[in-house]
């Protein structure tokens, strides 16, 4: 069982990031957030499910950088496949998140939050996205998780820029939560 503050900060963190990568989205999301708050700088509950577009670009950052980059089950029957290969009743399966998929296969590093279109969501088997898991051992904080990082992204693009430090990369260390060894470096410039 994790704690969500660990999961979480590594979450904003490399949403950020791939925020200053992206100044094109970065903007179309402070668009749609300032659309959406006008003169507020207030977030109510009613604000979260109209971010749709932020909401794409936070899930494609859990696709590129997932907090938790793989889970491990223990088999608890053996398993046979169509062509007759089998695995063993105990043996231990290690998946990794950034495993590519069909999906997104077409240029997988590729920073896209169009591929989260409820067009393109409604054709991918529910089970091809895993920031949080799923079926019986998904994330109890999945809702939770992604408020917070919707509230997050919005309050901090409505008062800043985000750019990237091309001095200081993140240098990915995959553990049990995602970090990166030298931090996450960014310039921020206040929005006027």
């Amino acid at each position: 069982m994790f704690e969500g503050h660990d999961t979480t900060a590594s979450g904003i963190s490399w949403l950020f990031y791939c925020m200053s990568l992206h100044p094109e989205h970065q903007q179309r999301c402070r668009e749609e957030i300032q659309g959406i708050l006008g003169d507020r700088d207030t977030i109510e509950w009613e604000d979260l499910g109209k971010m749709t577009y932020t909401t794409m670009c936070i899930k494609e950052s859990l696709r590129l950088f997932p907090p938790v980059p793989g889970v491990s089950r223990e088999l608890s029957k053996p398993v046979t496949f169509p062509d007759g290969r089998s695995l063993p009743k105990s043996l231990v399966l290690l998946r990794s998140h950034q495993t590519l998929t069909r999906w997104s296969l077409l240029l997988p590093q590729v920073f896209d939050p169009l591929r989260f279109s409820p067009e393109k969501s409604a054709q991918r088997h529910s089970h091809a996205f895993l920031p949080f898991s799923a079926g019986s051992r998904n994330c109890i904080g999945q809702q939770f998780a992604m408020n917070e990082l919707k509230v997050a992204l919005a309050l901090t693009l409505q008062r800043f820029e985000l750019y990237p430090d091309p001095s200081k990369l993140p240098i990915m260390i995959p553990q049990i939560v995602l970090r990166s060894s030298n931090g996450i470096h960014l310039h921020l410039k206040k929005v006027i």
